[in-house]
């Protein structure tokens, strides 16, 4: 196994590399003047297993175009395997057409990634699992569900009653495996867009009263819809409300309206860098469930067993 790592979220891939027992490739990524990247791999991974690890968040042009010259380093460098890591998959939400003259670039961005000379995708939590039906290679789409249910264990009073909410229809079944798992109810918060980035809650579909509530989902931008889901939560009764969310994108000022939110705090995954200092937001990290399923790559064993 050879592990080599981007720019994006080297601290990630460094735990990565730590819990299976090895050291990050040397590799020098530079810029030219105009902008240009440089990819120059130090060490011989001829007939090696690779794993590039990189996560397409911002920049997110530039982390792409990053994971993208790394694949083609390894191809020309004669690796056996390649692996793309991408803990954060960016432009999922482009999985579709939401007009009439709009891109799907979510399967352009997998046409990239295998056609530069990827064998194989590693990511979690995408925003839609047909996206995996986008690449002509195998895709693992692991989940932090499980990290993320041993953090609310600790944290929350299971006998007060519990109920998992989504804050869109979409993430009803998302809602229901957290659900199923702590034998608790779900609820689903129905809201609307009147324009792009803006979302208005129309009404909580669900019983939350006198129960923990717990929102779930793959993604928090803005942090706009978060909040104010929280807050019709609370007006139905909710004793609490807290949010697990695994991809941290956190853009326009959305840490301070977390921070002043009636949220009792946001858990995010380690899949995209935090540098914020905000009191509610917490970071847990789900590189050794990365680590364990690149071993378990190289070695050939069961993937899916992992979430049994």
């Amino acid at each position: 196994m050879k592990i080599i790592t981007g720019t994006s979220n080297q601290p990630f891939a460094q735990k990565v590399a730590e819990h299976c027992f090895v050291d990050l490739v040397p590799a020098d990524l530079n810029r030219f003047n105009d902008g240009e990247i440089c990819v120059e791999v130090k060490e011989n991974i001829r007939g090696k297993d690779v794993f590039l690890v990189n996560s397409t968040c911002s920049p997110v042009n530039e982390s792409l175009m990053e994971l993208l010259i790394m694949i083609d380093t390894a191809k020309r460098s004669s690796a056996r395997r390649i692996t793309a890591v991408i803990p954060y998959y960016g432009y999922a939400r482009q999985d579709r057409k939401s007009a009439s003259r709009t891109p799907i670039t979510a399967k352009l961005v997998a046409d990239l990634l295998t056609k530069a000379g990827a064998d194989r995708i590693l990511t979690m939590d995408l925003h839609a699992g047909q996206i995996q039906g986008f690449f002509d290679i195998p895709v693992d789409d692991l989940t932090s569900r499980i990290v993320f249910a041993k953090d609310i264990e600790s944290k929350i009073n299971k006998e007060e009653g519990c109920v998992f909410v989504s804050p869109d229809a979409g993430g009803a079944v998302r809602a229901r495996k957290f659900a199923d798992m702590f034998h608790g109810d779900i609820a689903i918060v129905d809201k609307r867009r009147p324009r792009a980035g803006v979302a208005e809650v129309m009404a909580l579909i669900g019983d939350v009263k006198g129960k923990h509530a717990v929102l779930v989902d793959d993604i928090v931008d803005s942090g706009g819809t978060l909040c104010k889901a929280a807050d019709a939560i609370l007006e139905a009764g909710a004793l609490s409300v807290r949010a697990y969310i695994t991809h941290g994108v956190l853009s326009n000022g959305a840490q301070k309206k977390i921070d002043a939110s009636n949220l009792q705090e946001l858990v995010i995954s380690d899949s995209i860098p935090y540098t914020g200092n905000v009191t509610k937001i917490r970071q847990v990290s789900v590189a050794p469930l990365f680590g364990e399923a690149m071993r378990r790559i190289t070695n050939e064993e069961s993937v899916s067993s992992l979430f049994q």
